[in-house]
């Protein structure tokens, strides 16, 4: 479960060996800063805490500041933890960049969707609405239909597929390393990840 913190740039294509266009979606990844080092003996497990995307002082709290100043590093807007990193192989403050991943090798790729707030079912579940468009004007067009039984069960079942949010939940897909620009930081998978750009990323092995 090695990996690191990126944050989405957009999408574009390469062509491999054999000329066939391949798309791919441009990750900047790193470079994450070490901000805590979690031992068993300290905090029950082995972690490492990586920062990533700085941030101004003044947009943060007291504890932000104090937290990464003992890495000696600036405050970041995006922090999360990964295991499975070397024990005593890297300390509070060391930097980890793209390096880390290798071409033709295969990542979780973790992303929000992008949110699109409350809608109704045929946004959200794909219906096909109920009845025409002519003779007669009606309010039937987008409306769900029926969702409850008759007097047995007297209720509406589990998992009806009805109107609700939408998007801004996490999901993860595996995908395939394609080109990885160690110079810029920048890392091409093949296929789409999950949000809009300037997304947080996460990535692991």
């Amino acid at each position: 479960m090695q990996g690191l913190i990126g944050k989405k740039v957009g999408m574009t294509s390469v062509f491999d060996e054999n000329g066939k266009s391949i798309p791919c979606t441009v990750i900047e990844v790193g470079p994450c800063v070490v901000t805590q080092v979690k031992t068993v003996e300290k905090d029950g497990y082995s972690a490492l805490q990586l920062g990533f995307d700085d941030k101004k002082e003044k947009a943060s709290n007291k504890a932000e500041i104090g937290h990464f100043k003992k890495a000696s590093t600036a405050p970041k807007r995006k922090v999360a933890e990964f295991v499975g990193f070397e024990d005593g192989k890297y300390k509070t403050g060391d930097v980890i960049t793209v390096d880390l991943f290798s071409n033709d090798t295969f990542l979780d790729v973790r992303g929000w969707t992008k949110g699109k707030g409350f809608q109704g079912v045929i946004k959200r579940h794909g219906f096909g609405g109920v009845g025409g468009t002519t003779h007669g004007q009606h309010d039937r067009l987008r409306a769900p239909g029926s969702v409850g039984a008759s007097s047995w069960p007297s209720r509406v079942m589990p998992g009806m597929r009805m109107a609700g949010r939408t998007g801004g939940r996490q999901m993860e897909t595996e995908l395939r390393v394609v080109r990885i620009l160690t110079d810029s930081n920048l890392l091409l998978v093949k296929g789409a990840v999950p949000g809009p750009k300037g997304g947080y990323i996460i990535i692991t092995k």
